[in-house]
């Protein structure tokens, strides 16, 4: 019995609930470019007018007599500027792009037709993803992208949304995910009893990544790119050039760092006595397997494989114990804010802070400064409250 083809025919919701049809179409190459050219149909209201669509466009095509017509919807003109947007940022950035426009943006404004959509359309979304979403002034900016390429190839004469007003009233769900963001690190005594806790584990490569990440406030990536020629165990320096990303298909590849800046930073005398300890381990580990780490650039931290570790494998890491141990919660992030945090404590200035992180922008370090400094001054009038015992 033959098998029954599967049909490239799917459907959609729309925010109201109603169902729509879409499917993807060869349209032939391109006499220019030699590409193949495909698109994306949708907004059909039932499986009937997309099959016949469908059949349409691909009996045009066998027969030469196809013309596309002249992109109308939000969704077409996303093709067009996409494809041409790819060409201009680092692959990262790409997906994650990607992935915005199809969570957030797409799923409302895709159908629209593009001359149709005005400021009070525009308005309306942007409320909605202020009222969900912490980065909505993001998702806003990503939407209007769209729109410019649009005036550039004369689809339209101004961007609607150049003309909304951001909400200043966010929601408490927004207001709430900005203050654990803001509380997301752990004082000093709780990230001596969390190491402390990883070092019970039997999972030695947690301990000494994590010991590391809140001790030099490193990015995730930057710790998951290092290899052992990017420590100095004589100067106890580190050297932080690269970082590991997410690219298409879930690809893990290095790049340059978050800021294309490359930083060396000072380091303690226990880490790097830790790290050490830690070659000497990885390398006894992998030769039972028959890898040779003693290469220069072989990864500090990688696999059972000895390829790329999965950034999840740290979220994954630190829930299980911070659940084991009844832990406070904060994310792997929230180790670099620490590191930040205690280092102002300690009696850092903002420059020194500033530089050692990597912060482009000294805001980054002035959010986490004002914060430590609030704490500080709550933490005094208690302090005082509690001398005078009045």
């Amino acid at each position: 019995m033959a098998k029954k083809k599967l049909s490239s025919i799917k459907s959609y919701k729309l925010k109201n609930g109603e169902t729509r049809y879409e499917f993807p179409a060869y349209l032939g190459v391109d006499p220019l470019t030699g590409i193949q050219k495909r698109t994306l149909k949708r907004g059909f209201k039932t499986r009937k007018d997309a099959e016949l669509a469908l059949a349409h466009i691909k009996i045009a095509v066998a027969n030469g007599t196809y013309q596309q017509t002249r992109a109308e919807t939000y969704q077409e003109i996303y093709e067009l500027w996409v494809k041409q947007y790819e060409n201009t940022v680092e692959e990262s950035t790409y997906v994650k792009t990607i992935s915005i426009f199809k969570n957030h943006i797409l799923p409302s404004m895709g159908a629209y037709k593009i001359e149709k959509i005005h400021v009070d359309v525009c308005q309306r979304h942007v409320d909605e993803w202020a009222s969900k979403l912490k980065k909505f002034r993001m998702v806003k900016a990503y939407a209007a992208k769209v729109l410019n390429f649009a005036i550039k190839r004369d689809y339209i004469q101004t961007n609607p949304f150049a003309y909304v007003d951001l909400p200043t009233n966010i929601s408490k769900k927004v207001m709430r995910a900005d203050e654990e963001e803001t509380e997301n690190f752990y004082t000093r005594e709780q990230l001596i009893e969390f190491l402390s806790c990883l070092e019970r584990e039997s999972n030695h490569k947690a301990y000494f990544l994590f010991r590391l990440l809140a001790f030099s406030g490193m990015r995730r990536g930057e710790a998951l790119a290092l290899t052992w020629n990017d420590l100095n165990f004589t100067t106890n320096e580190l050297r932080i050039n690269k970082a590991l990303s997410l690219g298409k298909d879930n690809r893990l590849y290095v790049k340059s760092t978050k800021t294309g800046v490359a930083r060396t930073i000072k380091m303690d005398d226990k880490t790097m006595a830790i790290l050490k300890e830690w070659k000497k381990k990885q390398n006894q580990d992998y030769l039972l397997v028959g890898i040779n780490t003693m290469k220069p650039k072989q990864l500090v931290f990688s696999n059972e494989k000895n390829e790329f570790l999965q950034p999840t494998k740290l979220r994954k890491w630190i829930i299980h114990v911070q659940t084991k141990y009844n832990l406070a919660t904060i994310t792997t992030h929230g180790l670099r804010h620490t590191h930040c945090s205690l280092l102002f404590e300690a009696g850092a200035s903002l420059k020194e802070v500033q530089v050692r992180l990597g912060h482009t922008d000294v805001k980054t370090t002035m959010d986490i400064y004002t914060h430590v400094t609030q704490k500080a001054k709550d933490e005094a009038i208690l302090k005082y409250s509690s001398y005078l015992n009045m």
